[in-house]
């Protein structure tokens, strides 16, 4: 029977018993280096080749944790270069791994605008909207790396013209007030967890000091939640100082991290599975797989930086009940000792020394000492989920 099915329905029902996604047969077919494993040390040397389609050099990231959820693509343009215009059909993220650029946008009907990134600026490119990416500099090439939900849209609709240069437009997306379009985003109190900075453009997350505490999730740590107009693309940053690391926790799949500043690791391992060590620093991007607890640590002279760029919310993966919520992050006092000896010990090795207070390993209401003037911040469990 499988030898009369037509070739279209064959790619639209998977093409095979490999168990790969439609995304991953696109993918593939690119020509262009795939990167696989559990986390990428440094996206600014990773390798990159030819992406004659796109005039550019790129490569795609997937790591465990990624597979069927969320698009990571590298893309490089050398200096002085432009890239030809591109329309797609989703949200898209870009963060600037290295150099600094000029995107344009613009849609059927609205006219062109134009905006400068530098390294670390983070911004969105609507869905629907026509962009073109040039080089600002002559003297070294561009790197951005580019997130979006391709791959849970492929699996809807496998056709990729349906993405690329699709008519349809979205021009209410780019027809804001002049001064938004982006403009500096700005503090949304109402939003969220009472942490959330509402724009589509940020411009260095390495310098981004509009800050909440961060007290649930421990290590003295601050946050800043990310939402997009119009979007269901967002994700948070979190700062935590030297010499501190913070509670391991664990949610759903697809969460694309990517680190702005400081140096450290984070440990990632299944209920009841081996460990996973993954060593980051400015520019390292890793994703927890599928409900596996992680935990980070800042081995660094400064305060440490993680971006997580999410997946669309129902790949949240927190407990149903509230009661249940407790097993999805682990406190201080149920910490096996060997994360404190290890995190002593790699501190050493920077001649650094361990932070974190003895109380907080056995007085499970231990308060964490933020400043007097500091509000409330990010609150678990509330409307943008757990983090």
């Amino acid at each position: 029977m499988a030898q009369n099915v037509p070739p279209q329905d064959t790619i639209a029902r998977g093409g095979g018993q490999d168990g790969k996604f439609i995304y991953d047969r696109w993918m593939g077919s690119q020509g262009v280096p795939v990167h696989r494993g559990y986390f990428i040390e440094d996206l600014r040397t990773i390798e990159v080749g030819p992406w004659a389609e796109r005039e550019c050099n790129a490569a795609f990231v997937q790591l465990q944790g990624m597979e069927g959820v969320a698009e990571a693509r590298v893309t490089e343009i050398p200096g002085g270069g432009t890239v030809p215009p591109m329309k797609f059909a989703l949200d898209e993220v870009i963060y600037t791994v290295a150099g600094n650029g000029i995107c344009t946008v613009w849609a059927d009907g609205v006219s062109k605008h134009s905006f400068e990134f530098g390294p670390r600026s983070l911004f969105l490119i609507p869905r629907g909207a026509y962009r073109q990416f040039s080089n600002a500099r002559g003297d070294q090439a561009l790197r951005m790396l580019h997130n979006n939900y391709l791959p849970v849209a492929m699996s809807l609709e496998p056709d990729p013209d349906f993405y690329f240069n699709n008519p349809y437009a979205h021009p209410e997306l780019l027809t804001p007030r002049e001064d938004e379009l982006y403009a500096v985003a700005k503090r949304a109190p109402s939003m969220g967890r009472g942490a959330t900075w509402y724009g589509n453009f940020f411009t260095d997350m390495a310098g981004w000091d509009d800050l909440v505490p961060h007290r649930q999730r421990g290590g003295g740590g601050h946050v800043v939640d990310v939402s997009f107009p119009n979007s269901q693309m967002g994700g948070h940053m979190s700062v935590f100082p030297p010499g501190t690391y913070k509670k391991g926790h664990r949610h759903g799949p697809g969460r694309v991290i990517v680190i702005p500043g400081g140096e450290g690791y984070s440990i990632m391992w299944p209920e009841g599975g081996e460990k996973v060590i993954a060593p980051w620093h400015e520019a390292s991007m890793f994703t927890p797989p599928d409900r596996w607890f992680h935990q980070h640590f800042n081995v660094s002279v400064a305060p440490a930086r993680y971006l997580a760029l999410a997946p669309l919310p129902q790949f949240s993966g927190h407990s149903e009940q509230v009661d249940d919520r407790a097993r999805d992050q682990i406190e201080y006092t149920r910490e096996e000792s060997w994360v404190k000896e290890m995190f002593t010990e790699e501190l050493a090795k920077h001649g650094l020394k361990n932070l974190m207070p003895d109380e907080i390993y056995t007085n499970p209401d231990y308060k964490w000492g933020y400043g007097a003037s500091e509000e409330q911040g990010a609150v678990l469990g509330v409307a943008s989920g757990d983090r």
